[in-house]
């Protein structure tokens, strides 16, 4: 049976999301601003610099992101928003702004409860969603890169959703083993519910719904495949919970990827890994 204080904060988020006005966090309200300026056909790089110009941290990550080594390959440093923009394309800085979304999320006074499980699952978002970059544009050639980093920073957004409802219940908030009943079996509708909320395309809602699902894996991978691959590695070196600490992770991934050819990705991509985690994460 489900419990009574899990029952309602899943059904307050049921009927805010299905709402025909739907009352965002104060956290997504940097992403509300870029996704509205991003929806304008005419947006240019300079209109978009002035926006981030006006959020600090922002500006600071797409920098960094920039000069990461996934997005420097040349070595040579930009130090100003427009020219950060200009080399890491418009679409990223709509995966950069859910990242800063994120991290206010868990720096505010309400998620204080829930400090160590929240970076717990900031780390692993990052982290996934530099693989499915280097996947993308390594292993499925057919998805675009972004697109997957994009879709490895949201694919757990439905955890710090229901994390910020969650904190208001001391008593939810005490009791861990139904807590994260709530978060294993709900954080995947939920983020899609949300990101479907948000305007975003078909095809991160269907991967981020999708993104626990086993599946067998087709010769031209999709996004959804990139992002269940990627979230499966991270499992095993940055889970946030231990249902995702699984012994079989590695055998499953053999039979959907050759390990030859994953170690082989892996190796040759670990630096841009490793830049990308650090441009994203606090």
């Amino acid at each position: 049976m489900t419990n009574p204080i899990t029952f309602k904060i899943l059904a307050d988020i049921a009927e805010n999301l299905s709402g025909e006005e739907v009352t965002f966090p104060t956290f997504l309200d940097i992403t509300m601003r870029v996704r509205a300026a991003l929806k304008n056909p005419h947006l240019n790089v300079e209109q978009l610099a002035k926006l981030v110009g006006v959020e600090p941290l922002m500006s600071a990550k797409i920098i960094r992101m920039a000069n990461s080594v996934a997005m420097n390959p040349s070595g040579i440093v930009v130090a100003d928003v427009k020219s950060a923009i200009v080399r890491i394309g418009i679409e990223a800085v709509r995966t950069v702004s859910f990242a800063v979304a994120m991290e206010q999320l868990i720096q505010s006074r309400q998620m204080r409860v829930f400090v160590d499980l929240s970076r717990a699952v900031w780390k692993h978002t990052a982290h996934v969603a530099a693989l499915c970059r280097v996947l993308a544009n390594k292993w499925a050639r057919g998805v675009n890169g972004d697109e997957a980093m994009f879709a490895g920073m949201v694919h757990d957004i439905g955890v710090f959703y229901l994390l910020s409802h969650a904190a208001r219940y001391p008593e939810l908030v005490s009791n861990k083993e139904e807590l994260f009943s709530l978060l294993v079996g709900w954080h995947d509708n939920i983020g899609h519910a949300l990101l479907s909320a948000l305007g975003q395309p078909e095809s991160i809602l269907a991967a981020v719904q999708e993104h626990e699902q086993d599946r067998n894996i087709g010769a031209n991978p999709t996004l959804s495949d990139v992002l269940f691959v990627a979230n499966k590695i991270a499992n095993s070196i940055s889970p946030w919970h231990d249902d995702a600490i699984d012994e079989g992770e590695a055998a499953r991934l053999a039979n959907i990827i050759d390990a030859q050819t994953m170690q082989a990705i892996l190796a040759e991509s670990e630096e841009e890994v490793l830049s990308l985690k650090h441009a994203l994460s606090a």
